[in-house]
């Protein structure tokens, strides 16, 4: 398979180029990176430096160093390798079409294993490397560096390795460290920092292990670049030099949430409890000790447990095609990226929205977090969900001090989450690329759907898990907090007797400064409504609870009943009883009605921001994403089935696109409105945006580059939501499949209250298998019929085509 000049697979588990491309540095090494929700390695090559953008991003430490922007450090690299052929650098790759043949850079999903093969036609030389972040291993990165001598050369070839920690950071945003300490110790080597803003302390140990049939002799280089250990051989030929590294990586918040665990981090995906290993004393012993103690095994020891551990992680994600290899291979790609992005070790930590490939979005948690990248997890791993709404209640803190801060009550989220909760996002994110002037963006205090849609998630959660204990103990207070929020926030008019929710922006970021969002009242109601509903349910099932919350909360009566009085008489965009058309807000029908097409015609500069206050979008209905489609993809019974296909084919020839949010979701919504063909376009869409760099690394001057970890974890919406028809319905799913017309056969599973079932999809027929473990039944509706599956059963229905 071929996806551009470069960009190819061989199978549905790997994609590699055979081109090095330097002016793709940046997008290239996002997509082939390894990680595991704890760590992220870009997927530069062995001899790059901060230049190259090389980056281990490290959760858990944020800092600011510029007094603007507060985001995820980038640590010393433990993987650098340098090489010399008779005394003369020998890079790993380079820009030029002749090397098309001698050079592959590839990544394997299966396992999580970034490749590089590089022959050297002159030298006789032929350099390979492989590494990987441990998905069995949390804190550890490994690599094997191999170069093989040609057996028909006639004379040993002199070379030098020069391998170590790199000290030289690429950051985006500032210097996060003062000064690095390197050195090495009984053949470690190790280097320790402290975060300038709060103190973290972080460590990066490396070990290697060197094998071959050379013999090498070693030196130690300690400098201000980093500690390096430099191997000098002259293999003979058809003799070759492995090195193998294993580092060790810890920072010191780890230890706070090892030491509550009373164990390692982990990642959760509901398998029995691995060996337990006690907590280290600090980040130093941490990465020290880690390293040594991976480096004890072979390193195809820990290939096979990697393999193991990612197998396990497959089983749960896997969406698997028949008929459309390629779209196997993006979707694979595309899951791959939403698993490593998540910290699915711990339940206090945000998924970032450029996930860990990056400093970029400040590794912080927006809406997309419970929109876009929960869902999968939800209906697939719902420990991890819980555990990223427990992130929310961790930081509600910092949601309530937002609110206190803007003059409100309750929970306003920040737009920007990082591990506090507390709002970083900065007031000026864009510049005028014709002035050089910052924009004062609102983002941060007018895109209040946040808190509203963090309450749709707990609802959808309780739904799809039953979980009341998360209810009872971390959700309700979410969720009154947040309808505290919304009725302090709306504005009741006495001329018309309804309650407004004005000055705000909705998910079209292009129009700020508006009333009455249709997005954005739905879910504020959606929100007071759910309130009470969980009031109800705590009160049926555990009203002792609920007393000591409205104690906690010194929530009253009075209070109730002014969410309940919200409910009945909020604002709402209702369909044009003619064209079913809902308003995405107040006056948008009056704004000019042009394409964006007609709109890039006007720019002035390619750079310009289309957006508030003065962008050429504003005063059109040229629309950044989708809004209205947004509010009809969460509840798609909002409306008839033809208003649905109405708003859509109304909203997207003025929909421009300009997030990567967008393409997922009108993909979604064009299943379930017979768009099949526009359907299937927008699936293609989502799925490239990083794998053929779609969108825009740089916007209004701000750096947004790096893995759209929003629209990867959509791309399982589409297939699974739009085109197999997948709703959760009250006791399992109900299914209306469309699938496109090459695809024979769609197969993927999910779970509902922990019972657990195989879907396969066909454009006839529908197969449902239940896990002979399940405690009882899962319901399963099609349009023609519903049952109910006992467990262990296998059933079949046949659907339209």
């Amino acid at each position: 398979m071929t996806f551009d000049d470069t960009l190819k697979a061989d199978s549905p588990w790997d994609i590699h180029e055979e081109r090095y491309d330097s002016e793709q540095g940046v997008n290239s090494a996002s997509n082939f990176m390894t990680g595991n929700g704890y760590l992220g390695y870009r997927g530069t090559l062995p001899d790059d430096g901060s230049k190259d953008f090389v980056a281990c991003v490290l959760t858990d430490t944020y800092d600011m160093a510029d007094g603007v922007w507060r985001e995820l450090c980038t640590v010393p690299n433990p993987l650098f390798v340098e090489l010399k052929i008779d005394g003369r650098r020998v890079p790993w790759a380079v820009d030029n079409p002749d090397e098309s043949g001698r050079y592959r850079r590839g990544l394997s999903m299966r396992d999580g294993r970034w490749s590089l093969r590089r022959e050297i036609s002159d030298a006789g030389v032929t350099l390979e490397a492989e590494r990987f972040a441990g998905c069995h291993e949390i804190h550890g990165l490994f690599s094997r560096i191999r170069v093989e001598v040609d057996e028909n050369r006639d004379a040993p070839v002199a070379m030098e390795l020069r391998a170590g920690i790199d000290t030289e950071i690429w950051s985006l945003n500032g210097r996060h460290f003062g000064p690095i300490a390197v050195r090495e110790e009984d053949g470690l080597l190790l280097a320790t920092a402290q975060t300038g803003e709060r103190g973290v302390p972080v460590a990066v140990a490396a070990r290697h292990v060197v094998g071959g049939t050379a013999v090498l002799e070693t030196e130690t280089a300690i400098g201000d670049d980093g500690a390096f250990h430099v191997y000098t051989a002259a293999p003979a030929p058809g003799g070759e030099i492995v090195l193998d590294i294993f580092a060790g990586i810890y920072g010191g918040n780890d230890l706070r949430w090892e030491r509550e665990r009373n164990a390692r981090y982990r990642i959760e995906v509901g398998e029995e409890e691995g060996e337990r290993i006690e907590p280290p004393e600090d980040a130093e012993s941490g990465a020290v000790s880690t390293a040594l103690r991976l480096s004890k095994d072979r390193y195809e020891d820990h290939v096979i447990r990697q393999r193991e551990a990612w197998g396990r992680l497959w089983e749960r994600f896997d969406i698997r095609i028949d008929g459309d290899e390629a779209a196997q291979t993006v979707l694979r790609f595309n899951t791959y990226h939403s698993v490593i992005a998540t910290p699915m070790h711990t339940d206090h930590l945000p998924i970032g929205a450029r996930g860990l490939s990056c400093q970029a979005y400040q590794g912080a948690a927006f809406w997309d977090q419970e929109i876009f990248n929960m869902p999968m997890f939800l209906h697939t791993a719902p420990t991890i969900a819980r555990n990223i709404l427990t992130y929310r209640h961790r930081t509600i803190e910092g949601a309530r001090k937002k609110a206190r801060d803007l003059g409100y009550r309750g929970a306003f989220y920040a737009w920007v989450s990082g591990d506090t909760g507390e709002e970083i996002c900065p007031s000026y994110f864009f510049k005028d690329v014709l002035s050089g002037r910052k924009i004062r963006n609102h983002f941060n205090d007018w895109q209040i759907h946040i808190s509203p849609d963090i309450s749709y998630a707990v609802n959808r959660y309780v739904h799809a898990t039953g979980d009341t204990e998360f209810l009872v103990n971390r959700g309700a207070e979410i969720v009154f907090e947040v309808a505290r929020f919304i009725v302090s926030r709306c504005h009741l008019r006495p001329d018309t007797g309804t309650y407004e929710i004005l000055r705000v922006l909705g998910p079209d970021e292009y129009h700020e400064n508006v009333d009455n969002n249709a997005f954005t009242n739905r879910q504020a109601r959606f929100a007071a409504n759910y309130a009470l509903e969980v009031l109800e349910i705590l009160a049926n099932q555990d009203s002792g609870a609920l007393e000591k919350l409205r104690d906690k909360l010194e929530l009253r009566d009075d209070e109730v009943a002014l969410w309940r009085d919200f409910v009945d008489r909020v604002k709402l965009a209702e369909p044009d009883p003619q064209s079913g058309v809902i308003e995405a807000f107040d006056g948008f029908f009056d704004l000019e009605d042009t394409t964006p097409k007609t709109l890039r015609e006007r720019l002035i500069d390619p750079g310009e921001y289309w957006g508030w206050p003065n962008g050429i979008a504003v005063e059109t209905q040229v629309s950044k994403q989708a809004d209205v489609i947004q509010l009809l993809a969460l509840h798609p019974d909002l409306v008839s089935p033809e208003a649905l296909r109405a708003n859509w084919e109304y909203y997207e020839p003025r929909t421009q696109h300009g997030s990567s949010l967008s393409p997922a979701v009108y993909g979604m919504t064009a299943a379930w409105t017979g768009h099949m063909g526009e359907a299937f376009d927008y699936f293609w869409k989502a799925a490239l945006i990083d794998l053929k760099n779609t969108n825009r690394a740089v916007s209004g001057g701000t750096f947004i580059g790096g893995i759209h970890t929003a629209a990867c974890g959509a791309l399982w919406q589409v297939v699974t939501m739009g085109f197999a028809g997948m709703r959760p319905i009250d006791g399992g799913y109900a299914f209306d499949p469309h699938l496109p017309p090459d695809w024979r056969e769609v197969a993927f599973p999910l779970v509902y209250h922990g019972r657990r079932i195989r879907v396969r999809v066909k454009a006839d027929s529908l197969e449902v298998s239940a896990d002979a473990g399940n405690d009882g039944p899962v319901r399963i509706v099609v349009p023609s019929e519903s049952r109910d599956l006992p467990a262990g059963a296998e059933e079949q229905w046949k659907v339209r085509a």
